[in-house]
């Protein structure tokens, strides 16, 4: 019988959900971050599995990584002629508004590198100047010259006819990768559209690379990867659309979410993913919401993702003081390897994961289930240091870090809930990876909220989200309209051949049309603004009047003003594997295996194997709940109930005070 597994690489460990005959089964092992189907083979063997008989959904930070450490490829970028500097010049937005001599950025690409070329259309597509010879005997020369990995192509209104940029591509040497925008991003904004198609071509080639590599190591298995629209592609189609896996992980922890969230009962969700690099805060409402507004190291990229705001936070961010003598954590992490001083590989600087095995809340001896044993010495060694600038013991100094680190986070949900007006109180926080589960309660108290949720395989959930997320396809192309002077027929057959050209991709997956469902909707805005909102496709009479419920609702207002049809987009998704958590067991509650000491707490605190616990059980913290993948730090004042899935459910009592 088939298995299917899910793999999320991150940058500290890699994580697997097997799924085979109804049951679940999770592992993790430190990443190879230098090659990383290394780990992911490992991971394999340790599960004993043949790679002849898998189905594998992969979740990669390799296009991520490519980007925010700027290892792309060396890249040519192709533009018309006056628009070299297009990438450079930017939206010329201020990232501090009060700061009149901010530092020169690093420009994206270098001038000698852009190459300036006919082919320019009008606003009304026609062509102002056609591609001459001679502008394809200098292209052809200057990739002599420079020898680039790939070429990024993104001429004027390329959304309007793609015939200039097709007769660039047909001209480039065969062993050059090539990424057009018309085929990337077929929408208006040249900036935009030229920043996804340069980010696709120089992270490109590292990921069809890389695939490659996976597979052979993989011969006779099905390998898909999820995109960063919360869907999946086959492994085949993933390398021409690099660009679209830039959330690869994070956005299947999105899709665990919510597929848990339902389950559970609860749609309103604020979820943080702390892992050993990053964490990655988003709301779900109903749906993880998508964004086409994103940014990656400081790049936009319009394509469309899961609207999340990530912060340099994880177990293996390092502490350090400034030079005022601040605390400061993060963005530094000291990764898979050397990791965290109290992994014992050499490591020396203080992290987060060190200080909460130095507060108690983490046990060394039950780090991965006792396949990997933590180091005290270490840590203690690693905090004293940092202690002793700061003045103070090595736990008063661990608690601070624990402070920091939580504040950063807790203005990271912040941002993505009270500054778009939605109050926290009335959702559910949820908390996945490695470490989220160390912080949870502490961020609902900072953020007023009085439940959450610990998924179960929450140390694995963008794992289990790669198996829970269906194949699908986001397409998407401009049309500039007043959209009370459209036919409804017109724009159905527009979105008609988008659905077609997405189902196309679809059936070269082997999925079939049966299988496919397909949510048209448009980008509308107000004439004269220069964003829109996405709204689903209905009639459109049905389009205006969500526009103005959801401006209204966004912004506070709305305005009797003309609207305008800007971009038509596609959503096509296939079904999703039946995967089910394992659900919780039943019978006699599981007691305390152990019970530690824990900084700030007078009595020993009741440790917990969650394997153990039955459904309805109800634990008062504070407590620890261990598990292989990840602990649970029940802090005072919150009782934890298991659900009939084997999902935490955490609610914090009521205060009580005392005359």
């Amino acid at each position: 019988m088939t298995a299917f597994l899910g793999v999320d690489t991150g940058g500290t460990f890699t994580d697997f959900v097997l799924w085979r005959e109804g049951r679940i089964r999770v592992h993790k092992l430190l990443s190879t971050p230098q090659a990383p189907e290394q780990a992911i083979l490992q991971g394999i063997r340790d599960l004993g599995l043949e790679p002849e008989d898998l189905r594998i959904v992969h979740g990669s930070t390799v296009a991520t990584n490519a980007v925010l450490e700027g290892k792309g490829v060396k890249t040519l970028f192709v533009t018309n002629r006056g628009f070299a500097d297009l990438l450079s010049i930017g939206r010329q937005n201020r990232r501090r508004l009060y700061d009149f001599q901010p530092p020169a950025p690093a420009l994206p690409v270098p001038r000698e590198l852009c190459i300036e070329t006919g082919g320019r259309l009008s606003a009304q597509g026609e062509l102002l100047e056609p591609v001459t010879e001679e502008d394809l005997r200098v292209l052809l020369a200057t990739i002599e010259e420079h020898r680039p990995g790939a070429v990024a192509v993104n001429l004027l209104f390329s959304w309007l006819d793609d015939a200039a940029e097709r007769k660039l591509a047909a001209a480039l040497p065969q062993d050059v990768f090539v990424s057009l925008s018309s085929r990337v991003l077929p929408e208006i904004r040249e900036y935009e559209r030229g920043m996804a198609t340069w980010l696709n071509a120089c992270v490109g080639p590292l990921v069809q690379n890389y695939l490659h590599r996976l597979q052979q190591g993989l011969r006779g298995s099905r390998l898909s990867v999820m995109q960063s629209s919360g869907d999946t592609v086959a492994a085949g189609q993933a390398g021409e659309q690099a660009v679209r896996m830039l959330l690869s992980g994070p956005a299947g922890g999105l899709v665990a979410t919510g597929h848990l969230g339902k389950q559970a009962g609860r749609e309103k969700l604020l979820s943080f993913d702390m892992g050993g690099t990053s964490t990655d805060v988003a709301l779900i409402d109903g749906e993880p919401q998508l964004t086409t507004e994103g940014r990656i190291g400081g790049w936009p990229v319009a394509v469309p993702m899961v609207d999340m705001h990530t912060i340099g936070a994880g177990g293996g961010s390092i502490a350090w003081l400034d030079e005022g003598g601040m605390l400061q954590v993060g963005p530094e992490s000291a990764g898979a390897d050397p990791g965290p001083a109290c992994y014992g590989r050499g490591g020396s600087r203080p992290t987060v994961t060190d200080a909460n095995l130095l507060l108690g809340r983490l046990l060394p001896g039950a780090f991965l289930g006792g396949d990997m044993s933590l180091n005290v010495d270490a840590s203690t060694a690693a905090m004293e240091k940092l202690a002793a600038a700061m003045g103070t013991t090595g736990r008063e100094a661990a608690q601070a870090v624990i402070r920091v680190a939580n504040e950063h986070m807790a203005r990271a949900l912040r941002t993505i809930s009270v500054q778009r007006g939605v109050n926290p109180a009335g959702f559910t926080l949820v908390s996945f990876g490695g470490a989220g589960g160390l912080h949870v309660c502490a961020l609902a108290e900072s953020l007023g909220m009085q439940q959450a949720m610990v998924p179960v395989h929450g140390g694995v959930l963008s794992a289990l989200g790669m198996l829970v997320a269906p194949p699908g396809r986001q397409l998407s192309r401009t049309w500039l309209a007043p959209l009370d002077t459209l036919r409804e027929k017109d724009v159905q057959d527009a979105l008609d051949r988008l659905a077609a050209e997405a189902l196309a991709s679809m059936e070269a997956e082997g999925i079939s049309r049966e299988q496919c469902s397909v949510q048209g909707s448009l980008d509308v805005r107000y004439q004269g603004q220069s964003y829109t909102l996405n709204i689903p496709w209905s009639s459109i009479a049905g389009v205006a009047r969500a526009f103005h419920a959801l401006h209204a609702r966004r912004y506070g207002h709305s305005m009797e003003l003309p609207l305008e049809l800007v971009n038509l987009r596609t959503a096509m998704r296939g079904a999703a594997l039946p995967v089910q958590p394992v659900m919780a067991g039943k019978g006699k509650p599981g007691s305390a295996f152990e019970y530690c000491a824990v900084h700030g707490e007078q009595q020993p605190v009741p440790c917990f194997s969650r394997d153990r616990l039955v459904a309805g059980q109800e634990i008062q913290g504070p407590a620890l709940i261990a598990e292989r993948v990840a602990t649970t730090w029940l802090a005072q004042g919150w009782t934890c109930q298991v659900d009939g899935i084997g999902n935490l459910i955490l609610e914090r009592r009521a205060s009580v005070f005392v005359e």
